[in-house]
Protein backbone atom coordinates (compact mmCIF):
# COMPACT_ATOMS: atom_id res chain seq x y z
CA UNK A 1 0.00 0.00 0.00
CA UNK A 2 1.02 3.61 -0.62
CA UNK A 3 0.22 6.11 2.11
CA UNK A 4 -1.89 9.04 0.93
CA UNK A 5 -1.79 11.76 3.58
CA UNK A 6 -4.51 14.36 3.33
CA UNK A 7 -4.25 17.63 5.23
CA UNK A 8 -7.77 18.93 5.68
CA UNK A 9 -10.13 20.93 7.89
CA UNK A 10 -13.79 19.92 8.41
CA UNK A 11 -14.94 23.49 7.75
CA UNK A 12 -13.10 23.74 4.42
CA UNK A 13 -15.56 23.46 1.51
CA UNK A 14 -12.79 22.71 -0.97
CA UNK A 15 -11.72 19.81 1.27
CA UNK A 16 -15.26 18.41 1.10
CA UNK A 17 -15.31 18.80 -2.69
CA UNK A 18 -11.78 17.43 -3.01
CA UNK A 19 -12.70 14.35 -0.99
CA UNK A 20 -15.76 13.72 -3.16
CA UNK A 21 -13.62 13.87 -6.28
CA UNK A 22 -10.97 11.59 -4.80
CA UNK A 23 -13.69 9.16 -3.66
CA UNK A 24 -15.09 8.95 -7.17
CA UNK A 25 -11.65 8.18 -8.58
CA UNK A 26 -10.99 5.52 -5.95
CA UNK A 27 -14.37 3.91 -6.63
CA UNK A 28 -13.49 3.68 -10.32
CA UNK A 29 -10.14 2.10 -9.46
CA UNK A 30 -11.06 -0.47 -6.80
CA UNK A 31 -7.53 -1.89 -6.87
CA UNK A 32 -5.99 1.47 -6.00
CA UNK A 33 -2.95 1.30 -3.72
CA UNK A 34 -3.81 4.10 -1.31
CA UNK A 35 -3.87 3.85 2.46
CA UNK A 36 -5.66 7.13 3.20
CA UNK A 37 -4.74 9.03 6.35
CA UNK A 38 -6.24 12.35 7.41
CA UNK A 39 -4.05 14.98 9.04
CA UNK A 40 -5.11 18.20 10.78
CA UNK A 41 -4.84 21.72 9.43
CA UNK A 42 -6.84 24.48 11.09
CA UNK A 43 -7.88 27.22 8.71
CA UNK A 44 -8.75 29.39 11.72
CA UNK A 45 -6.37 28.35 14.51
CA UNK A 46 -7.10 31.54 16.45
CA UNK A 47 -10.87 31.04 16.38
CA UNK A 48 -12.36 31.36 19.91
CA UNK A 49 -13.04 27.98 21.48
CA UNK A 50 -16.78 28.61 21.30
CA UNK A 51 -16.60 29.65 17.65
CA UNK A 52 -18.40 32.69 16.31
CA UNK A 53 -21.54 33.60 14.41
CA UNK A 54 -21.18 32.64 10.77
CA UNK A 55 -22.49 36.01 9.62
CA UNK A 56 -19.83 37.84 11.65
CA UNK A 57 -17.08 35.56 10.38
CA UNK A 58 -18.07 35.95 6.73
CA UNK A 59 -18.37 39.73 7.05
CA UNK A 60 -14.95 39.91 8.70
CA UNK A 61 -13.37 37.76 5.99
CA UNK A 62 -15.16 38.89 2.83
CA UNK A 63 -16.76 42.23 3.65
CA UNK A 64 -20.17 43.09 2.28
CA UNK A 65 -22.88 40.83 0.89
CA UNK A 66 -21.47 41.01 -2.63
CA UNK A 67 -18.06 39.95 -1.37
CA UNK A 68 -19.62 36.96 0.35
CA UNK A 69 -21.55 36.02 -2.80
CA UNK A 70 -18.38 36.31 -4.89
CA UNK A 71 -16.53 34.05 -2.45
CA UNK A 72 -19.32 31.45 -2.47
CA UNK A 73 -19.90 31.27 -6.22
CA UNK A 74 -16.86 29.16 -7.22
CA UNK A 75 -17.54 26.83 -4.30
CA UNK A 76 -21.19 26.38 -5.27
CA UNK A 77 -20.28 25.86 -8.94
CA UNK A 78 -17.59 23.29 -8.11
CA UNK A 79 -19.91 21.44 -5.74
CA UNK A 80 -22.66 21.25 -8.36
CA UNK A 81 -20.22 20.02 -10.99
CA UNK A 82 -18.97 17.37 -8.58
CA UNK A 83 -22.42 16.27 -7.45
CA UNK A 84 -21.93 17.49 -3.89
CA UNK A 85 -24.91 19.02 -2.09
CA UNK A 86 -24.19 22.06 0.08
CA UNK A 87 -26.59 23.97 2.32
CA UNK A 88 -24.48 27.02 3.12
CA UNK A 89 -27.41 29.09 4.47
CA UNK A 90 -27.94 26.40 7.12
CA UNK A 91 -24.54 27.15 8.66
CA UNK A 92 -25.03 29.59 11.53
CA UNK A 93 -21.72 29.21 13.36
CA UNK A 94 -18.08 28.95 12.33
CA UNK A 95 -16.49 26.66 14.90
CA UNK A 96 -13.04 26.18 16.29
CA UNK A 97 -12.15 22.78 14.79
CA UNK A 98 -9.62 21.60 17.36
CA UNK A 99 -12.03 19.13 18.95
CA UNK A 100 -13.23 17.92 15.56
CA UNK A 101 -9.61 17.18 14.65
CA UNK A 102 -9.15 15.35 17.94
CA UNK A 103 -12.21 13.28 17.08
CA UNK A 104 -10.78 12.44 13.65
CA UNK A 105 -7.54 11.38 15.35
CA UNK A 106 -9.34 9.08 17.78
CA UNK A 107 -11.45 7.61 14.99
CA UNK A 108 -8.22 6.82 13.16
CA UNK A 109 -7.02 4.73 16.09
CA UNK A 110 -10.07 2.53 15.55
CA UNK A 111 -9.96 2.36 11.76
CA UNK A 112 -12.90 4.73 11.32
CA UNK A 113 -11.07 7.89 10.31
CA UNK A 114 -12.46 8.38 6.80
CA UNK A 115 -15.98 7.64 8.04
CA UNK A 116 -15.55 10.29 10.74
CA UNK A 117 -14.25 12.84 8.24
CA UNK A 118 -17.20 12.17 5.92
CA UNK A 119 -19.65 12.49 8.81
CA UNK A 120 -18.19 15.83 9.90
CA UNK A 121 -18.30 17.23 6.37
CA UNK A 122 -21.95 16.22 5.95
CA UNK A 123 -22.92 17.52 9.37
CA UNK A 124 -21.40 20.93 8.73
CA UNK A 125 -22.02 21.56 5.04
CA UNK A 126 -25.30 19.72 4.54
CA UNK A 127 -26.99 19.94 7.94
CA UNK A 128 -25.58 23.19 9.34
CA UNK A 129 -24.58 21.53 12.62
CA UNK A 130 -22.10 23.16 14.99
CA UNK A 131 -19.13 20.77 14.87
CA UNK A 132 -17.39 22.74 17.59
CA UNK A 133 -20.09 21.78 20.07
CA UNK A 134 -19.18 18.83 22.31
CA UNK A 135 -22.69 17.34 22.34
CA UNK A 136 -22.81 17.46 18.56
CA UNK A 137 -19.41 15.79 18.29
CA UNK A 138 -20.49 13.06 20.68
CA UNK A 139 -23.57 12.32 18.61
CA UNK A 140 -21.53 12.22 15.41
CA UNK A 141 -18.89 9.99 16.98
CA UNK A 142 -21.56 7.53 17.98
CA UNK A 143 -22.87 7.29 14.40
CA UNK A 144 -19.51 5.91 13.18
CA UNK A 145 -19.27 3.39 15.99
CA UNK A 146 -17.07 5.18 18.51
CA UNK A 147 -17.76 4.69 22.19
CA UNK A 148 -19.77 7.69 23.36
CA UNK A 149 -18.68 7.50 27.00
CA UNK A 150 -15.01 7.21 26.08
CA UNK A 151 -15.18 10.12 23.62
CA UNK A 152 -16.99 12.22 26.25
CA UNK A 153 -14.16 11.64 28.71
CA UNK A 154 -11.53 12.43 26.10
CA UNK A 155 -13.27 15.62 24.97
CA UNK A 156 -13.55 16.72 28.59
CA UNK A 157 -9.78 16.38 28.96
CA UNK A 158 -6.76 17.84 27.15
CA UNK A 159 -6.01 14.49 25.54
CA UNK A 160 -4.06 14.72 22.28
CA UNK A 161 -4.37 18.47 21.92
CA UNK A 162 -0.58 18.51 21.66
CA UNK A 163 -0.67 15.93 18.85
CA UNK A 164 -3.08 18.04 16.81
CA UNK A 165 -1.10 21.23 17.43
CA UNK A 166 2.17 19.53 16.49
CA UNK A 167 0.73 18.10 13.27
CA UNK A 168 -0.66 21.51 12.31
CA UNK A 169 2.72 23.13 12.97
CA UNK A 170 4.43 20.42 10.93
CA UNK A 171 2.11 21.11 8.01
CA UNK A 172 2.99 24.80 8.02
CA UNK A 173 6.68 23.98 8.39
CA UNK A 174 6.37 21.87 5.24
CA UNK A 175 5.12 24.95 3.43
CA UNK A 176 1.44 24.02 3.43
CA UNK A 177 -0.66 27.17 3.59
CA UNK A 178 -4.01 25.89 2.35
CA UNK A 179 -6.03 22.71 2.15
CA UNK A 180 -6.82 20.19 0.87
CA UNK A 181 -3.21 19.16 0.44
CA UNK A 182 -2.23 15.62 -0.47
CA UNK A 183 1.13 13.91 0.00
CA UNK A 184 1.69 10.62 -1.82
CA UNK A 185 4.20 8.19 -0.34
CA UNK A 186 5.86 11.05 1.59
CA UNK A 187 7.34 12.18 -1.74
CA UNK A 188 4.84 13.78 -4.08
CA UNK A 189 2.59 16.72 -3.29
CA UNK A 190 -0.79 17.46 -4.84
CA UNK A 191 -2.50 20.70 -3.85
CA UNK A 192 -6.16 21.60 -4.09
CA UNK A 193 -9.42 19.86 -5.01
CA UNK A 194 -8.12 18.06 -8.08
CA UNK A 195 -10.50 16.74 -10.77
CA UNK A 196 -11.52 13.08 -10.72
CA UNK A 197 -9.55 12.45 -13.91
CA UNK A 198 -6.36 13.76 -12.34
CA UNK A 199 -6.63 11.20 -9.55
CA UNK A 200 -7.40 8.43 -12.03
CA UNK A 201 -4.29 9.37 -13.98
CA UNK A 202 -2.19 9.37 -10.83
CA UNK A 203 -3.46 5.92 -9.89
CA UNK A 204 -2.85 4.60 -13.40
CA UNK A 205 0.66 6.04 -13.48
CA UNK A 206 1.42 3.99 -10.40
CA UNK A 207 1.18 0.99 -12.69
CA UNK A 208 -2.07 -0.50 -11.48
CA UNK A 209 -4.69 -2.08 -13.74
CA UNK A 210 -7.56 0.10 -14.85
Amino acid sequence: MIVLEIYSDPVCPWCFIGKARLDRALESRPDHPFDVRWLPFQLNPDMPAEGMARSDYMAMKFGDAQGILDAHKPIIDAAENTGVTLDLPAITRTPNTLNAHRLIHWAGLEGRQTAMVSTLFRAYFQQGRDIGDAATLLALAETVGLDRALIARLLDSDADRDIIAAADRDARARGISGVPFFIIDQQYAVSGAQPVETWRNIIDELGLPE
